[in-house]
């Protein structure tokens, strides 16, 4: 199922394939990499293809673009996954471009995910992670209706965890 959501400021929609230069062009800012993994321009690539992928599938889950409504700016990129190997868990995740930093936008799309997210699989709990650092990501997620849990570790980096149950939401 497609997901489309138009607020009256953005729009969250699937990526099209002339978009690709946006996606990838996106993780050269240092600024956004500080919290999120680095990867090779290829590797971003490689991302943005089986995200194309994952449409013609019809999945669920996925990544999708984030564009401002004023001028039809890619703002970022917002997924929701399957969290690791723990069944019923889905993870939110996402990234903006610095300018749209600090207004709100983060919050509005956690809810539509969030919401999304329980309306569109049978997950019983919606999850984030974050570096212990992101305390501006930190709050958006207490924003959107999520727990702080006890910290996660993954691959030797401790992160702060979020997580929201089907019945909270």
């Amino acid at each position: 199922m497609p997901l489309y959501f138009q607020t009256p400021r953005f729009v969250i929609r699937e990526f099209k394939p002339e978009e690709e230069k946006d996606f990838v062009d996106f993780f050269n800012d240092e600024r956004v990499l500080v919290h999120i993994p680095k990867r090779t321009r290829l590797e971003n690539t490689e991302i943005f293809h089986t995200t194309l992928a994952d449409y013609k599938a019809g999945k669920a889950l996925g990544r999708w673009g984030m564009f401002h409504n004023g001028d039809g700016d890619y703002m970022g990129s917002c997924l929701l996954r399957d969290f690791y190997d723990y069944k019923g868990k889905i993870e939110l995740g996402y990234s903006f471009h610095v300018k749209y930093w600090g207004q709100g936008f983060a919050t509005e799309m956690a809810h539509i995910l969030v919401n999304y997210g329980f309306m569109n699989t049978d997950a019983a709990e919606i999850v984030a992670v974050t570096t212990l650092t992101n305390l501006a990501s930190q709050k958006v997620l207490l924003k959107a209706g999520m727990t702080r849990g006890e910290n996660f570790k993954k691959d030797g980096e401790e992160l702060a965890y979020f997580s929201i149950k089907r019945s909270e939401g």
